[in-house]
């Protein structure tokens, strides 16, 4: 990886937990204070790192007295953009992630620990330590282009939002829609932005040829809840306006209740999927909340911040979906979970999906049209 240009909104945030704030105490617990616009609380070290930071209260900082955190946006050169994957969990073997971190923010995001591999925390530096691959139109063109190559839907923000507010200004999925467009390949966007509108001119096209097509994530219906954990995301309300201008412009739209988090947004599902449905989505998916490493004691921090008389309670119907543990990685059980709670809440899913039709017919994505571009000093054909 190769830094070679760096945007800075604001001031920088701390690296590796330097940030300094006052901590109160709660039923034995530390907690930090919330941040304004930001999901996470604290900003631990990297579970790589050698040396580890912890935060002492000296009594003389207060909330007033610290700076506002701000983000910062690096340009990389990325080595490669295909992630290939082999996961019987989900219906892609490749994915490009235009953008590590994210600034929407959400506290629950199960990429977080992935910034530890760049020496920085899961926590705050996640949502304000964001990195910008601005070589991807180039590397996928050239991926896209070797012998043998064989085409499949590529799916676009699996693990962070393409459309995060970076891609105003860096356009990094824009230059890989341009590409997927020009070489006919297909296309799977998952977001929770309503940026996604911007490319309307390349996603339409696609999609009436059957090569593209977009999930957006509706985690609740309540604006309070969606900003205190997706701060920095579109409100519930612009999310099913996305999707309702997404279906008039004949894109074939999903909704993802994802993540569905006991006793906090799992009452809504039903209310969900309905409004969801009457915005124009044609199929539906959910996914139980995972809480990999870091992630664990960050979903606990927030809960303690803004729900502690539900902590305990949610966390114990966490464990009763991952088999007495906070998360199981394994096949076949991250994405629903197991157990009476996990299987009720998959009820409870089919059921209104059901009644609603949505994922009724699954229209696959076309790869027959597929057009490798050319290869570096290749000669243009003849004929």
């Amino acid at each position: 990886m190769t830094q070679s240009d760096v945007l800075t909104r604001g001031a920088a945030a701390p690296a590796g937990g330097g940030d300094r704030r006052p901590r109160r105490l709660h039923e034995g617990f530390e907690t930090p204070s919330p941040r304004k616009g930001r999901g996470a609380l604290s900003n631990a070290t990297g579970r790589f790192e050698t040396q580890k930071r912890e935060l002492e209260d000296d009594n003389w900082a207060s909330l007033e007295d610290l700076p506002s955190l701000r983000s910062i946006v690096a340009r990389e050169r990325a080595r490669s953009i295909l992630t290939r994957n082999e996961s019987p969990d989900i219906s892609f073997d490749r994915s490009i992630n235009p953008y590590r971190g994210c600034e929407h923010g959400c506290v629950y995001c199960f990429a977080r620990p992935t910034h530890a591999f760049l020496g920085l925390s899961p926590g705050l530096d996640f949502e304000t330590r964001i990195f910008a691959k601005i070589n991807a139109a180039e590397l996928l063109e050239r991926e896209l282009s070797a012998p043998g190559y064989q085409p499949k839907p590529i799916a676009v923000g699996s693990n962070t939002d393409p459309y995060q507010p970076a891609e105003r200004t860096e356009r990094v999925t824009r230059g890989v829609l341009e590409v997927l467009s020009r070489a006919n390949h297909p296309v799977a966007v998952v977001t929770k932005s309503a940026l996604v509108l911007r490319d309307l001119d390349l996603l339409a096209p696609m999609a009436k040829k059957g090569l593209a097509k977009v999930a957006v994530s509706v985690t609740t219906l309540d604006p309070v809840l969606a900003r205190r954990m997706e701060p920095r995301a579109a409100s519930p309300q612009r999310r099913l306006e996305t999707i309702a201008r997404l279906t008039e412009a004949g894109v074939p739209t999903a909704a993802l209740t994802a993540p569905i988090i006991p006793a906090i947004n799992d009452a809504e599902i039903e209310t969900i999927l309905e409004r969801a449905a009457a915005a124009g989505a044609r199929e539906a998916g959910y996914v139980m909340l995972r809480l990999p490493l870091e992630l664990r004691d960050l979903f606990a921090e927030w809960l303690m911040a803004h729900y502690p008389d539900r902590l305990r309670h949610v966390l114990s119907l966490v464990r009763s979906t991952r088999g007495g543990k906070l998360y199981d990685a394994a096949f076949g059980k991250r994405m629903t979970g197991e157990g009476p709670y996990a299987w009720m809440i998959g009820r409870r899913f089919e059921a209104a999906a059901a009644r609603l039709g949505l994922g009724k017919s699954r229209a696959p994505l076309r790869c027959d049209l597929f057009t490798p571009p050319p290869r570096v000093g290749e000669q243009l054909r003849l004929f």
